[in-house]
């Protein structure tokens, strides 16, 4: 029986796949638009971040094995730091 580990690596094949088969700069286009949108559409923007922040968490966890501690440690700060924005933008203080 195949851990959890193994299930969400073999699941996400085929996406990581037709993700790496893009031009390098398409996936980072992608991710800088949705931020772009997050910040500047007022009510519902924290969506589109919170997607990014979703697509990143992905990432992180299936690379997490193969890190050093100072790119875990980079990595899990970026995340962080998108939760905090998306957290900031769906509850906004006055």
């Amino acid at each position: 029986m195949p851990t959890l580990r193994e299930s969400i690596e073999t699941a996400s094949l085929p996406t990581v796949k037709a993700i790496s088969g893009l031009p390098r700069f398409v996936p980072f286009l992608v991710v800088l638009a949705l931020m772009i949108g997050g910040i500047v559409i007022k009510d519902w923007g924290w969506i589109l971040i919170g997607i990014v922040m979703v697509f990143l968490a992905w990432m992180l966890y299936l690379g997490w094995p193969r890190l050093t501690s100072s790119e875990k440690l980079m990595r899990s700060a970026i995340l962080l730091l998108t939760a905090g924005v998306t957290l900031t933008r769906a509850f906004p203080q006055g």
